[in-house]
């Protein structure tokens, strides 16, 4: 007689959210969509942690904060060195240019492999995702280069630090990314994994 073996790692893989994945795995997706809506947010918070911790230790590296003396722009981009009511740099031109975008692209390869993974449980090929995800992301991280620039000098001009400007730009930026990406990382990983069953 073959019965079903359940593998540990299975039991224990989100053991909180085991039972909810169970209920709305074969359910239409009026309940399976809000369910990944609600761990799509808990991984754009994990996301958040790493962009935000990155952002704010490159922002405050010296050879970082020597670049913000150095205007940038090029194309569309343009950032402009920041200055307070003092006339101190506090922020913006190349340095700032690095840091938003390196703190952004890897907070967008974490939230790629989790929400793959634990939010949608896809079994979409990495080898056509993820590319088609890269060039998603690179459109809009390629925005949020254009916008984070303008904000980051706009709160700085209503007197706002700059770190606490940078952080506040980098909010915004990351809210519009967040709505953006549910629609999309839902297309990309609608095939679900194949049940795994093991015969004994």
């Amino acid at each position: 007689m073959h019965y079903d073996k359940i593998k540990l790692k299975e039991v224990f893989e989100m053991a909180k959210t085991a039972g909810i994945d169970k209920k709305t795995a074969g359910t239409g997706a009026g309940k399976k969509t809000p369910w990944e809506f609600i761990k799509f947010i808990f991984v754009s918070l994990l996301a958040m942690v790493v962009q935000y911790a990155s952002l704010n230790i490159l922002i405050l590296l010296p050879f970082i904060k020597d670049l913000y003396a150095n205007p940038f722009r090029w194309f569309v981009f343009n950032y402009p060195v920041n200055m307070n009511a003092s006339g101190i740099i506090v922020s913006g031109a190349l340095g700032y240019f690095i840091a938003f975008n390196s703190s952004n692209i890897l907070a967008q390869i974490v939230a790629f492999f989790v929400n793959k993974e634990k939010t949608f449980k896809s079994g979409a090929n990495v080898a056509v995702t993820f590319p088609i995800y890269i060039v998603f992301t690179i459109a809009l991280i390629c925005f949020s280069a254009w916008l984070s620039p303008m904000l980051n000098t706009y709160f700085i001009g209503k007197g706002i630090g700059g770190q606490l400007s940078t952080n506040i730009a980098a909010m915004v930026c990351s809210c519009i990314q967040f709505f953006v990406y549910f629609p999309v990382d839902k297309i990309l990983f609608h095939k679900p994994k194949e049940a795994k069953i093991e015969k004994k």
